[in-house]
């Protein structure tokens, strides 16, 4: 059979990873499609700059995206040069001209997701996104095909490693913030500027992809509401390890009555959820389906090498597609919605409320008229310290976290309130009974 051609965008570190792992593992890819796979020519700035590479001899590099977008003979573009543009207006280009694209953009992806898909159905050419979530863990696939006999019910995803190595430094060391965030950039798990990582907005576009793909909804980023762990103090690790819980960045996608609701933020986990385990950098996806129960994903969330392997997962996909003549026929492809995003502030979970108080009487009937005006029961509450002032932990029953705001608000405002330290959700896997 005649060979597939691919045209490559980027040769950063993950597209130098895609080129060598097709090189390395040339005779079983090509085995397992039936035919030939070549990377024939890859997009990039400036020439000079990828002379070190070990590329194929075959492999033409070039600086003009056209003679890649005009290759008659290219049926497949593979876009991991990053950013939103020019990277937007290639893959467009490249979907208008019946070219099949694999991108590992999850930027692009969040944002403009939509349009993406619209323009691949309308050109009956596939676009595959795999490693736009979590590197090399296998999840958008299984949620198009495994899964899709299942109304999921929940996501809720570990899919930030540089948050996750924090906060597990922060458990296992005892380090503060501002200690672990130091020693994450010293390991290069975290960039000079972490912000996107650390204010949740990493996640938050992760969590619209899988929502997009999972409820067959219209979401971008702009849908996820938007928590970091700026605000997670080593004593707030503590108490929750004394709670039987441990502290971890979540990105939820969650279906309700009205519709989907997507959140990224810092929760406590139960210790013996599946979850509350994964350490350091690693990344998990927890799936709950209305059939399948509870299934999670879990692996490196990022790397040159986890990443080229989904996207050449994804490339081997539209490889069989190629064979069959089914390129562009995928029903998930559908322009039409299947899922609304309902309101975030209306998603009611439990809370952990931590407040420095003063030590005198009648306050914890003064903090507990606060909750009770606003619908919110307590479940547990413990008060440590003898001095002038003391902490105050609760737990409380599901709230709605525009009640949850009100009330925080309120308690800042009383005297015998020193200050609000923090609330954060309390996680709470869905019953099976």
């Amino acid at each position: 059979m005649n060979m597939i051609q691919v045209g490559l965008l980027g040769l950063g570190t993950v597209g130098s990873g895609v080129a060598l792992t097709l090189e390395k593992n040339r005779e079983w890819i090509e085995a397992c499609i039936g035919r030939p796979l070549r990377i024939t020519r890859a997009l990039v700035k400036n020439k000079k700059d990828y002379g070190h590479l070990e590329l194929p001899d075959d492999l033409i590099i070039t600086e003009d995206i056209q003679d890649i977008l005009e290759d008659k003979d290219i049926s497949i573009v593979i876009e991991v040069m990053g950013g939103i543009h020019p990277a937007r207006e290639f893959i467009l280009q490249a979907l208008q001209n019946g070219k099949n694209v694999v991108s590992a953009n999850k930027d692009l992806i969040a944002m403009h997701g939509p349009e993406i898909v619209r323009a691949a159905s309308e050109n009956q050419v596939d676009f595959l996104c795999e490693a736009s979530v979590g590197g090399g863990i296998p999840i958008v696939l299984p949620l198009k095909k495994s899964l899709t006999a299942n109304r999921i019910e929940e996501i809720a995803g570990i899919v930030n490693g540089t948050t996750n190595y924090i906060l597990s430094a922060m458990t296992e060391e005892g380090l503060s913030y501002a200690e672990a965030l130091k020693q994450a950039q010293k390991l290069g798990y975290a960039e000079a500027n972490p912000a996107s990582d650390v204010g949740g907005l990493d996640a938050a576009r992760k969590i619209a992809i899988l929502t997009s793909i999972a409820y067959r909804a219209n979401v971008t980023l702009d849908d996820v509401q938007v928590e970091g762990i700026e605000n997670i103090s080593a004593r707030d690790i503590q108490v929750a390890g004394e709670l039987g819980y441990v502290i971890k960045l979540l990105a939820v996608a969650k279906k309700m009555a009205d519709g989907v609701v997507l959140s990224v933020h810092p929760a406590f986990v139960p210790v013996r959820h599946p979850l509350a385990a994964v350490r350091g950098a690693y990344n998990a996806v927890y799936v709950v389906g209305n059939a399948v129960d509870d299934v999670m994903f879990y692996g490196k969330g990022a790397g040159s090498f986890p990443t080229a392997s989904a996207v050449l997962g994804d490339v081997m996909e539209i490889a069989h597609h190629i064979n069959e003549h089914i390129c562009g026929k995928n029903p998930l492809l559908a322009t039409d919605s299947m899922a609304k995003v309902a309101d975030a502030s209306q998603w009611k979970s439990p809370y952990y409320f931590r407040l420095i108080v003063q030590n005198r009487p009648g306050v914890l009937a003064e903090i507990s008229r606060t909750f009770a005006k606003h619908g919110i029961s307590i479940e547990t509450m413990r008060q440590l310290g003898e001095e002038v002032s003391a902490e105050l932990v609760m737990v409380v029953y599901p709230a709605a976290q525009h009640a949850v705001d009100c009330v925080r608000e309120e308690l800042q405002a009383l005297d015998s309130v020193e200050r609000v330290a923090n609330s954060i959700r309390v996680f709470r896997e869905i019953s099976h009974e």
